[in-house]
Formats: C-alpha cells, structure tokens, sequence
C-alpha cells in the first residue's frame, strides 16, 4: 500500500477501489467502505442524486419566483436573481482554457490527489485552483475580468489618493460611511472596515498599485485558501479525507467570484486562521507561533469584512474537535493586536459598524425583501458551492446526530468522517447566523466565500467513482461564467 511522508496509509485511486461487498444500509458514517476501509465503486447512491435535485430545485424556484418579483417592483435589485448579475452570453479568451483546466482536473485531479506527495498535492491543488480561477476571469479578457473589477465606482482603488495621511483617514473614517454628509465612501469601502482599502493602500505604497496588481492579489491569496482547507482537513480529520476533497476545492464553482473580488482576499486570511488554529490545537506545528498567528489573523479578518467576525463559529469547532482549549489565550492575544492597533490609531470598529447599519438600509438592504432573500441566499450559495456539495451536505446531515452526540466527553468514539461533519456543521452554522441577520440579502454567492469553502470538503463523502460529480461542479462554473456577466 501506498504511504504518505509520515508513513500513513495513501487513499487508492478510483481504478484501484473494491467493488462492492455487502448491502449498503446507508445507516453508518463509513458504510460506503468496504471492511478494509477502500472505497466502493459504482454509481452515485439515490440519495446523493435526491439531495442535488433539492439544490436544483431549491435554485429553479429562486429563479422563478425571484424573477417574477423583479418584474413586479424591482424590489430584489438584481437582474438575474439569485445571483448578483446580467444576462450576457458570450466566449473569450478564457474559453478554450477553463475548459482545458476543467477536463485535466477531471480525468487526473481524483488520481493524482490519490498518490502524490503531501506537500506536492497542496501546490499542486492552489495552482489547479489558481488555473481555473484565471481562466474563468479571462473569459472576459485581462482589462474587464482581472484589471478593472477593482476599479469601478463601488470599489476600493477609487478611494487610494484619500489614504495619503493613513492615521487622520482612519479617525475621520466613520464620519464618510452613512450617505448624506460630503465625501462619503463608496459602496465597498463604507461596507467595510478600513483593512479591506488598506491593504490595497499598502500594495500601492510599495509599487503594486492598480487594478491589476489588486486583482492578481486576491485570486493568488484567495487561492491559497484550497491549501488551507486541506491543511485543516489532515490535521483534524485525516489525511485521506482531505486527499478526496482536493479535486473539489480545485474545481469549485466558488472560482466565478473568486475571480476577481476581494472577498476571495478574505476568504484566503480567513482560511489561513482556520489552518494555524487546527495546527496548533493538535499540535502539528510549533505551537506557540501558531497560536499566535492564528489569533492575528483571526484579528485583521474581522477589520476585513464586519461579518467575518463569525469565522468564530469554525474556530470553535476546531477546538472542539481536537478537544482542547490550550490555544485559545494565545489565539485571543494575537487577535487583539489588530484591534488594538486600529483603535488606538483612532478607528472604533463598533461605532463604524452602527453607522454601516444605516448605510446598508438607505441604499439596496433598505429595499430588498428579506422574506426572499432568507431563502434566496441559500439558492446563491448552492450555485457557488455546486450540486456536488449539496449532495455531499446530505450525507452530513444524516450524519451530524452521531456527529454531535462523539463531541461528547466518555460517547461514541469520533471518525475522520464525524469530524468532517462537525466542521462542515460549524460553517453551516456560521451562513445560517450571516443569512438570519438580515444584513446579507443578496450577493452571497460573492460575501459568503469565506464560509462556503468550508462546505465544499463535504464531498469527500461522496462514495465511489466521482468524476460526474466534478463534471457536474465544472459545468455549472462554465454555464455561469460565460451567461452571466456577475460582479459589481
């Protein structure tokens, strides 16, 4: 058999799995295995394909009836609900090379995830991941899909040459955020804290400024992101669960907005803490330094996006999985240096967030329905995570009473594969409180990435052969991508 670097048992590729060799009571968490733990082989269980028709039909119906309310009075103040977009059918450049990307991963990426070096299949994932998000942005050419999506009016390089004195901006920030006074910031930059523009300053300052740089800036870093996910994975789970989620995390539908926004920068930071958390919570790296790190993150995360504050919820999942709070006084003083270093700067995250709050229902939340969008939101992110995922969540869910009931202290002994599910639950969780605030009706297809990356690993679940299931993942994300024009 096969070893990884530290001498643990490699996952078999899918030429190599068992077939059969029982009934499947679909009852257990590994009861897609045979008895030495390899996986079955044949079609996707009924039950899979029960769960993506509810995604599908949960999206056909958004559409539908989100359709007919913009008809009636624009209220949902979007063009093709639910996602954020315009209908425009076209090819480009990135044509002929998401497809080629789309059909490498799907014949090879199950295969080479199966048997490559550790350290090999996590380069390897962030530069799939890193090829099919270009090539998706390219459909649209270097100057509409890369250069200029953080350049229109709503963004943050519009607002570079107001940061030339950085301490008196950052005091005086609050006072633009609400419409009405003069000057106040635009849509992006008021909805969020002045990390997100910082950083944008900050690449200008060292000769990396304008819309390229910005937007290569945030596919690279939101990238990495796949890593991070796998990083989590082994540390938390095992090795062979992340090996089966690679090939999804590369392929995602997710790409389409990855490509090119700076929530696909945040999605990176956060993924990032997520990673250092569960290394040092198992005590895979050097403890101290990832603690800290994880907490630092953690820290200029929340003065990235308000509502990346409840990146909290998987924190303490990870904690929980690995059974320990050793980590948390170091995680909570590297997540109070950013704070404190902006609050003494003169910015007060808090004040900011209530006048974002007024913000936010003078303009497009003030009008769109929240009746819809509770349930619209859930539609987007279907579309961003893809049917494979939702099938995957399925298995989650009939897993998650065993799931919750093996955190409990002298219960049922964890499985990598209860342990996938209680991370996976963690960000459900986290979307579900997003979703209830009120404060994310439509566009969560691109504000949710930091959370629906954490619900792509729930296709590791998936038994057997799954190259349909990927294909099914890359049509959605070409279908999307080249018929609808999405973005600000």
């Amino acid at each position: 058999m096969k070893t990884d670097e530290r001498g643990h048992p490699i996952g078999a590729t899918d030429t190599e799995t068992n077939t059969d060799t029982g009934p499947d009571t679909g009852t257990h968490p590994a009861a897609d295995t045979d008895t030495g733990g390899r996986e079955r082989t044949g079609r996707p269980h009924r039950r899979d394909l029960v769960a993506a028709a509810v995604g599908f039909a949960l999206v056909t119906t958004a559409a539908l009836v989100g359709w007919a309310i913009q008809r009636s009075d624009g209220s949902l103040q979007v063009n093709w609900p639910p996602l954020l977009g315009t209908w425009d059918p076209r090819v480009g450049p990135g044509t002929p090379a998401a497809l080629a990307v789309a059909v490498l991963i799907i014949a090879y990426g199950p295969g080479l995830a199966a048997r490559l070096p550790w350290r090999a299949l996590l380069l390897t994932t962030w530069a799939a991941a890193l090829a099919w998000t270009f090539s998706l942005a390219l459909v649209d050419g270097w100057h509409w899909g890369v250069a200029r999506r953080l350049t229109t009016k709503n963004e943050y390089l519009t607002v570079i040459d107001r940061f030339s004195d950085i301490g008196a901006t950052l005091r005086g920030f609050s006072d633009h955020i609400v419409i009405g006074p003069p000057g106040n910031w635009p849509a992006h930059v008021a909805g969020h804290p002045p990390g997100a523009t910082l950083t944008f300053v900050w690449l200008d300052r060292i000769g990396l400024g304008g819309g390229s740089w910005a937007g290569v800036w945030c596919i690279v870093v939101g990238g990495s992101a796949v890593a991070a996910v796998l990083v989590t994975l082994r540390a938390l789970t095992d090795e062979r669960t992340a090996r089966r989620a690679a090939p999804f995390l590369a392929l995602a539908p997710a790409a389409v907005w990855m490509g090119t926004s700076a929530d696909g920068y945040f999605a990176g930071v956060a993924a990032w803490s997520l990673a250092l958390l569960a290394l040092a919570a198992t005590r895979t790296a050097r403890f101290p330094a990832a603690a800290l790190g994880a907490g630092l993150l953690y820290g200029f995360t929340c003065y990235l996006s308000y509502g990346l504050t409840l990146m909290a919820l998987p924190g303490l999942g990870v904690l929980l999985l690995a059974r320990t709070a050793r980590p948390l006084p170091l995680v909570l003083a590297g997540a109070l240096v950013v704070p404190v270093a902006f609050t003494l700067v003169g910015f007060n995250w808090w004040e900011a967030y209530q006048e974002l709050v007024v913000r936010y229902y003078q303009g497009a939340g003030g009008v769109r329905p929240y009746w819809y969008w509770i349930w619209g939101n859930l539609a987007a992110t279907t579309l961003a995570v893809g049917l494979a995922t939702v099938a995957g969540l399925g298995r989650v869910f009939a897993l998650a009473p065993r799931a919750v009931r093996s955190t409990r202290p002298a219960r049922e002994p964890s499985t990598p594969l209860l342990r996938l599910a209680i991370l996976v639950l963690a960000a459900l969780l986290a979307i579900l409180a997003a979703d209830l605030s009120g404060m994310s009706k439509a566009e969560t297809e691109r504000i949710w990435l930091p959370f629906m990356l954490w619900l792509i690993p729930a296709t590791a679940l998936l038994p057997g052969r799954r190259r349909g299931w990927l294909a099914g993942q890359a049509i959605v994300a070409l279908l999307v991508n080249h018929l609808v024009f999405t973005g600000w």
